[in-house]
Formats: structure tokens, C-alpha cells, sequence
């Protein structure tokens, strides 16, 4: 089965704006779904699909910067259309993550780049939350001590340092380092790294010895 193409959600209360928006990104091949409130939109919202918001300013009841938080913990892609721009207004939008503060009216290229803009970040940002979600999923399936041998591979550290901090043998150390790897599907120190950014996990320190020979102060 294949994805859904990005839909485009439209959100205005002037029905002449919907109308000539919906027709000309239309025409341009998008879906667009209109609405002439927050709370219609609301009600509609596919958090899951991929696409972006054309959001006016002003609108009674709610308006466009509080809708825009609202949508903040799914990271939706933003555009503000509004013919009551402010500067104020522009940067507070902008700083919340708006992709970009259009005023009416607008050149058709300003919308369309902007649309396209708006729906390429979006879907990156949806790969990005996915790659987390899978990472955060597979640090799950570790038990406590695979991920202390996580934790302290990932920092850089060698398997004979591991085992000394852990009070085990080398060997133990290799055959969790394994089974770490092969859970988190990964082939190297590298990549182990690579997901312990990934997920801010917290740098640890190196130990003092790098020969392993002594023990680090605790």
C-alpha cells in the first residue's frame, strides 16, 4: 500500500481566501483540506500524515500563534498567511518555528516555495522522530548491564577499562558489547556513539588510565 501524498490544511475564517487557495494549490497537484476555523481544523488534524499548515493571523476565538502552539508537540510545519501582519507578530511566530510569515496578498512563487519548504521539513522531521523512536525502542530492550557496557563503549571507552569499572572479566565485556550491537543493529563504536547523541545521552568521563592498568578514582 502505498503513502499518502502531504496534504496542505488550509485554516482561515475569510471564505474567499480558502476558495482561491484551495484552487490554486490544487491546481498545482496538492491535497488541501480548507477550514474556516481552528476548531474545524482541530477536529480534522492527521497528526500522522505529512504536509503543512497555511495559518492566518487573526481569527475569532483562537488565533494563529496559540493554534501554532497547539501544534507544537507534533511538530507540524507552519506557514502564516495573514493580511494583519505585524513584526511583532512575524518574529514571535518565526521563533516558535514557523517556516515562514507571508503577508496578503502574496506572489503565487512566495507561496509555492514556501509550501514545498514547509512539506520537505516536515517530512524530515517525521523521519528524524521515527529514527528516535526506533533507537529509544531498542535502548529498551537492553538489560541494566548492557546498557552500562553501552554507555561506557559508546564514551570511547576500551573493553579492558569496562570490565575493570565493572568489576568483571573482558570477555564478559565483549560478549555484551555483542549483544548490544547486534539489538541496537550496529557495527561499530561509531554507530554506537552515533545513537548515544542521537538520544542525549550524557558524555561520560574517560578514566584516567587509558591502559586500564589502575584504577580510576571513584
Amino acid at each position: 500500500m502505498s503513502e499518502q501524498q502531504p496534504v496542505v490544511y488550509l485554516v482561515d475564517d475569510d471564505p474567499s481566501i480558502l476558495r482561491s487557495l484551495t484552487r490554486l494549490l490544487s491546481g498545482f497537484g496538492f491535497e488541501v483540506q480548507p477550514h474556516a476555523t481552528p476548531e474545524q481544523f482541530l477536529d480534522a488534524h492527521d497528526v500522522e500524515r505529512c504536509g503543512c499548515v497555511i495559518l492566518d493571523l487573526l481569527m475569532p476565538d483562537m488565533d494563529g500563534l496559540c493554534l501554532q502552539e497547539k501544534l507544537a508537540a507534533c511538530g507540524r510545519s507552519i506557514i502564516f498567511l495573514s493580511g494583519h501582519g505585524d513584526l511583532s507578530s512575524g518574529v514571535l511566530a518565526m521563533k516558535a518555528g514557523a517556516v515562514d510569515f507571508l503577508t496578503k496578498p502574496c506572489l503565487q512563487e512566495e507561496l509555492l516555495a514556501a509550501v514545498f519548504k514547509a512539506i520537505a521539513e516536515d517530512g524530515m522531521g517525521r523521519a528524524e522522530r521515527a529514527e528516535k523512536e526506533l533507537i529509544s525502542k531498542r535502548l529498551a530492550s537492553l538489560t541494566p548491564r548492557e546498557r552500562q557496557v553501552f554507555d561506557l563503549v559508546a564514551a570511547g571507552w576500551l573493553n579492558k577499562q569496562v570490565a575493570y569499572e565493572l568489576g568483571t572479566a573482558e570477555k564478559t565485556i565483549k560478549v555484551h558489547r555483542a549483544r548490544v550491537m547486534n539489538k541496537l543493529g550496529v557495527r561499530s563504536v561509531v554507530d554506537l556513539a552515533r545513537i548515544a547523541d542521537r538520544v542525549g545521552a550524557s558524555p561520560l568521563p574517560m578514566p584516567l588510565n587509558l591502559r586500564g592498568t589502575e584504577a580510576r578514582p571513584h
